[in-house]
């Protein structure tokens, strides 16, 4: 069945599913935050008052007081300390002077957004054990607000609506069965007095929707399956329950007892012109297809953009940008809806420059494909380059829609190097577009990742579960240059239009953070080594830039108090990225509390100092263990510690191992590792561990710390002979 000819069976089967009516809920929101504002959002440009600003989500503003020829005069206005460390991922919602933001374990914080001064601040009080359930760093990308309140997914699965005033928590509802890995990390969104939400925890093997609740009492109205259930079972009982048994037609297996995944972790989208929810999907739980879906398939809905109706989450239309994924593709990415002229026809599009590497134009009415086109190089099977990285596809038929597809990427056989890796050419950080120049401005980067299938897999219930097995980064120093050397990042301009590149920025690193256009002229972006800078938005010509304490990631908004325009970003030491980080350094960040960092012209504020390096490492102990050992330590690692403690047991989101006094402690070391530390969110892997593998782990963190301490001593060396 073709692309187009399945979008269309699916529209036909959810024709005729009735809805719950309900009174509108907009008469009872006179003179407070509701639909039609928002929708009128370039009426008040001094607010920033949903996700992206306005429902189109493009992050583009109207204000122009700060230009190209008046943005080196910025200066810090104010900035605020959050309280915990950690990634800070939130885009700040700005209302009637007033800023709603944020931090990581799901905390809010209500700020004055001229001055900083602290209004009131919520703290949900997350069981520090439900960080072992987060893939990615406990995260929050932020608040929504309806009415006279304050929406907030918290990481343990809670939706809470809070006093927009005071704080106080108005209703909470649970989304999830929290018996199971589920988390929250995205920012909901709210129209038509119903506030929507999704959850994450693909990697560990739970089943994906996104729900809507209502606003005023919390009381669920639909929901939606990403993926189906077991199709021997009863029905959900749901909005997707009349499009599941297509959906499961293009599964096979067993994949309901591997959980399936499709989490709707980030992008959703209220279109408030055909009042529809469009959704993006995420990866497939395992992510080896070979396992999850042994026969293959397409997997619908997952690497999925998704439209709903948005009052009864009836299924619309949907296009599918990795049939079949195997590489954790996700299509969570923001998705950008704007009114467009392509080919002297006038088109309403979403846009989305998802993990697989390709920018698409989808018509926002059918879901039908105008335009996919490649953000990076590709390199076909029969022409790749020898030690290069494989593209998984060489491009995308326009006919059909499908991606043509290198067999050899599928790593069913033998392994392969693929790009880009799991964390995409394009991640959560968000993109704008600007109708001033045309352009959307995307934060890119480039990245491999070896894949091989697990012949052992098994499940493991709430435990990370891929399917797949990576090799762990590699001792030698020479080899770890040319991996930082290979992986690179960019702020590109990419023409929706023309579908192709305008310009591109190359920054010192990948994994840079989300962007801002303003009628001023400018892109604002933040990097990975916590730069914050502003470009032009016709060339990329860099016009200013300072430098944070930390990483600098979340998407900067713009807003106007008293007629003074300011511009704020959040940075923080944490998300994804720094699992990897000791690729570009084997010395990492201090791990500082997040900030939201303000500018004005003409600010004077006295900026927080930049520390950028940890306290010198102790001498590692030593070991006797063999070769042979190191390397079965250094497997297990990478399967079961990675995604906590980073590569080269450094550079996580927490502890950093090669620094742990339970390193010199065999004992003390054993009972963390096998028994767990509830309080830290640590989990004991007994039955997944031995006592002697957790010895062998031990003798890799012992390499790894070896290897930090000698470059300490060497870089003190080198300070010493300056």
């Amino acid at each position: 069945m073709s692309h187009h000819v399945a979008r269309w069976v699916f529209a036909f089967l959810a024709l005729g599913l009735t809805a719950c009516s309900a009174e509108d809920p907009e008469s009872t929101l006179v003179g407070a935050l509701n639909t039609a504002r928002i929708a009128s959002a370039d009426k008040e440009p001094h607010n920033w008052l949903t996700h992206g600003r306005t429902y189109s989500e493009q992050r583009y503003s109207p204000l122009a007081q700060i230009k190209t020829d008046n943005v080196r005069k910025l200066g810090l206005a104010w900035t605020y300390e959050l309280r915990t460390p950690r990634g800070a991922s939130a885009t700040p919602i700005v209302l009637d002077g007033v800023m709603y933001v944020t931090s990581s374990w799901s905390l809010v914080y209500a700020l004055d957004a001229a001055t900083g001064a602290q209004k009131w601040l919520y703290d949900p009080k997350v069981d520090r054990a439900n960080g072992s359930k987060a893939c990615c760093d406990v995260v929050n990308r932020g608040v929504a607000i309806y009415g006279n309140k304050v929406f907030v997914g918290v990481l343990d699965g809670r939706l809470v609506a809070l006093d927009a005033k005071t704080g106080a928590v108005v209703w909470e509802t649970v989304t999830v069965d929290q018996s199971l890995p589920y988390t929250i990390t995205g920012a909901p969104r709210v129209a038509n007095g119903l506030v929507y939400i999704g959850n994450g925890g693909a990697e560990y093997g739970v089943r994906g929707y996104v729900s809507a609740y209502e606003a005023e009492t919390g009381k669920l109205r639909w929901r939606f399956y990403t993926v189906p259930g077991n199709p021997a079972g009863r029905r959900d009982g749901v909005a997707s329950d009349n499009v599941m048994p297509k959906a499961a037609e293009t599964w096979t297996g067993e994949w309901w007892k591997l959980g399936g995944g499709g989490t709707v972790w980030d992008a959703i989208v209220y279109d408030d012109e055909f009042d529809q929810l469009i959704i993006g999907v995420g990866n497939g739980s395992p992510w080896n297809q070979k396992i999850r879906s042994p026969k293959g398939g397409d997997n619908l809905f997952l690497s999925s953009v998704v439209a709903l109706d948005a009052k009864t989450g009836v299924y619309k239309w949907h296009y599918q940008t990795t049939p079949g994924d195997t590489w954790d593709y996700t299509a969570t990415q923001p998705i950008v809806l704007a009114d467009l002229t392509i080919g002297g026809q006038q088109r309403k599009v979403a846009m989305q420059a998802p993990k697989n590497g390709f920018f698409y134009v989808l018509d926002r009415t059918t879901g039908e494909l105008i335009s996919a086109r490649p953000l990076l190089p590709l390199y076909p099977t029969r022409s790749t380059p020898p030690g290069m990285p494989l593209s998984w596809a060489s491009g995308v038929d326009p006919k059909t829609g499908r991606p043509i597809e290198n067999p050899e990427a599928r790593y069913r056989t033998a392994t392969a190097v693929v790009r880009p890796s799991p964390l995409g050419a394009h991640n959560w950080h968000p993109m704008a577009f600007s109708p001033q120049t045309g352009l959307v401005y995307i934060p890119v980067q480039e990245l491999a990742l070896d894949w091989t299938n697990d012949p052992t897999f098994t499940l493991r219930p709430g435990r990370w579960n891929t399917g797949t097995v990576h090799a762990p980064l590699p001792d030698d120093p020479a080899v770890r240059a040319a991996i930082k050397k290979s992986s690179k990042g960019y702020l590109v301009a990419w023409d929706p239009v023309k579908a192709r590149e305008a310009w591109r920025v190359e920054h010192k690193g990948p994994w840079n953070g989300g962007t801002l256009a303003t009628a001023g002229g400018i892109v604002f972006e933040g990097t990975l080594d916590g730069r914050f800078v502003a470009l032009d938005a016709h060339t990329g010509r860099e016009l200013w830039s300072v430098v944070h304490p930390a990483s600098t990631l979340a998407g900067p908004v713009t807003y106007s108090v008293n007629g003074e325009q300011y511009v704020a970003v959040l940075s923080g030491y944490g998300s994804v990225y720094v699992l990897v980080s000791s690729l570009l350094s084997p010395i990492q960040p201090a791990r500082v509390n997040g900030r939201v960092h303000v500018y004005k012209i003409g600010g004077a504020a006295t900026p927080p100092p930049v520390a950028r390096d940890f306290s010198p490492i102790s001498a590692p102990p030593e070991t006797n263990a063999s070769p042979q050992d190191i390397a079965r330590g250094a497997a297990l690692y990478v399967r079961f510690c990675l995604m906590c403690h980073g590569a080269a047991a450094g550079g996580g989101a927490v502890a950093d191992l090669r620094r742990s006094a339970k390193l010199h402690d065999a004992s003390a070391w054993r009972q963390a590792v096998v028994g767990g530390i509830t309080t830290v969110g640590m989990p004991g892997f007994a039955g997944d561990l031995s006592d002697e593998e957790a010895e062998w782990i031990r003798a890799y963190v012992t390499r790894q710390a070896a290897a930090l301490y000698a470059a300490q001593q060497a870089e003190s060396r080198r300070g010493k002979d300056r």
